[in-house]
């Protein structure tokens, strides 16, 4: 397991779930993927992503205009 950071500061939605599915596909199961956001959108749009996804989200901190998002990367799911 690995951690990795995602600076996504300043990119309005969708870019910042955009950005953040782009560097998923990169990483392993159980690396950990640290996303910077200031687009208030991020608060809910990468949650619902890392639901469908089956990704976990480990912390979700806001502080004034600033997200810190952490997630841990699942398996990646076959869809048939």
């Amino acid at each position: 397991m690995s951690s990795h950071h995602l600076d996504a500061r300043n990119l309005m939605c969708p870019m910042p779930v955009i950005r953040a599915q782009n560097c998923v596909a990169n990483l392993e199961v159980g690396d950990e993927l640290e996303i910077l956001c200031t687009d208030p959108g991020a608060l809910t749009d990468i949650p619902t992503w890392c639901r469908i996804e089956g990704h976990e989200v480990l912390e979700l901190v806001q502080n004034g205009n600033e997200l810190v998002i952490k997630l841990r990367v699942a398996p990646r799911r076959v869809f048939s």
